[in-house]
């Protein structure tokens, strides 16, 4: 543990009650990509299988247990209580070019070739990938609520971290995976542009608004 992975998942947990309080509150899922919030749910469910296998410490497994809860609840909320509220219209991206794909890497480049450890492996590539929906359907509306755009900025920003946290664990502990680096950098990579609206935007007071 250092300070920029406490960082990170304070921000990831930040990302999730941000996005958890704006449904229950609002009574409405407008504006979230559903199907980004599936590959969430897949991604931690794949990932955190060795909670029955394995025991780290209690903040480990307590995160695990969280991020697995929160992103199913997410998924109930947005296609069964509030379902009404789902705009599938804009929410059009197709799953099975990410999964796919993402599996079948999984299977050809990873540490071990075991099942815990392909799945490990595909919950990192599709993590990288797993918010694409959601800056789809947004670039498909043209806009984004501010509570949304909170909750995108802390996801980022989680990943982002994560970065720094990888940096600092090369340099002191002399760790390096490369998979989790590549992937993770993908994944900022894409935030890229939506930071720079973010600051120049929704900091400023106004709201953000996307090119269709």
């Amino acid at each position: 543990m250092n300070i920029f992975r406490l960082i990170g998942d304070m921000s990831h947990l930040l990302a999730i009650v941000l996005l958890l309080l704006k449904m229950w509150k609002t009574r409405s899922c407008a504006g979230i990509s559903g199907k980004s919030q599936i590959l969430f749910a897949l991604v931690f469910a794949t990932r955190y299988l060795d909670l029955f296998t394995a025991f780290i410490s209690a903040y480990n497994s307590t995160m695990k247990l969280f991020f697995i809860s929160t992103s199913l609840v997410t998924v109930y909320l947005m296609y069964f209580k509030f379902r009404a509220t789902y705009d599938a219209n804009h929410d059009t991206f197709r799953l099975e070019f990410l999964v796919v794909p993402v599996g079948g890497l999984a299977f050809l480049v990873n540490h071990n070739f075991s099942p815990l450890e392909i799945l490990w492996t595909f919950s990192i590539y599709l993590e990288s990938v797993a918010i694409l929906p959601q800056l789809f359907m947004m670039s498909k509306t043209g806009e984004a609520e501010t509570i949304t755009s909170h909750y995108l900025f802390a996801l980022g920003s989680y990943r982002a971290l994560y970065i720094l946290n990888w940096v600092f664990r090369y340099y002191f502990e002399g760790f390096f995976d490369l998979i989790a680096v590549v992937a993770g950098c993908v994944q900022t990579i894409l935030y890229c542009d939506f930071f720079y609206l973010y600051i120049t935007k929704v900091l400023k007071g106004k709201k953000l608004s996307l090119p269709a």
